[in-house]
């Protein structure tokens, strides 16, 4: 699947970035524009069921992964992936061969949910994608006023379809953490990560990932500091 893409600057060097599931390419507004001012032509997709790009009849790990190889430059100089989309990331670094990659809070764990848990959720999400800028603004009360309204136009715009892989009952067993890094890696993870724990981030640094936390920052690091954020990224873009 081709992916519609967003980009800023036109330098020589590449700059790969990956939004996380129910987001899309405009998550990356300030990052984007600051890798185009260091001289990267970055290059942002909408994953598929997200935002511009195409839907599918269902949605599954390899999608993510080949759709992403198709639409964008093999050996870019960085990639960037957060959330799910560090977790596609991810399986996909070994083809797309970065010269260097940065997860952000990527999906390297996910809980398993019984039936119940399931069912309950799935409604739940529904609502979530219902969110006017009001409520996103309520549940991310250090974003700025435009990120709330990029994020309430990305839920409406989210194939609902993609539920089905986030609660599919085998979904602990996709999101998993690789073994080691294929390519010089950072980890930036939010102040007591959801996805990636303490025991996690200990054996992903023991393996050789960079691991640096964001104090007092949510799963939306990018969002909730984007100076802390980009002070995080130091050395690495």
């Amino acid at each position: 699947m081709r992916l519609f893409t967003r980009e800023w600057g036109a330098g020589e060097r590449v700059a790969v970035l990956v939004h996380g599931v129910m987001s899309s390419s405009r998550n990356w507004r300030l990052l984007g524009p600051e890798l185009a001012a260091r001289g990267y032509r970055a290059i942002a997709v909408d994953l598929p069921g997200h935002g511009q790009s195409p839907r599918a009849d269902a949605y599954t790990a390899p999608l993510l992964v080949e759709s992403l190889l198709e639409s964008v430059p093999a050996r870019p100089e960085l990639a960037v992936g957060h959330s799910l989309g560090g977790f596609a990331l991810s399986q996909a670094v070994g083809r797309l061969r970065p010269a260097r990659a940065v997860y952000v809070d990527p999906a390297f764990s996910a809980p398993r949910l019984s039936l119940l848990a399931r069912a309950i959720a799935w409604p739940a999400v529904g609502r979530l994608l219902g969110s006017t800028p009001a409520k996103v603004a309520k549940n991310n009360p250090r974003w700025a006023q435009e990120d709330t309204v990029i994020e309430s136009e990305d839920f409406h715009a989210f194939d609902p379809k993609f539920r089905a892989f986030l609660l599919g009952r085998d979904i602990a067993d996709i999101l998993v953490a690789p073994e080691r890094p294929t390519v010089p890696s950072l980890l930036v993870l939010a102040d007591q990560s959801k996805l990636v724990d303490e025991a996690l981030a200990a054996r992903l640094a023991a393996a050789g990932f960079v691991v640096r936390v964001v104090p007092g920052a949510s799963h939306t690091i990018s969002r909730d500091d984007p100076e802390a954020f980009l002070t995080a990224l130091d050395g690495w873009i």
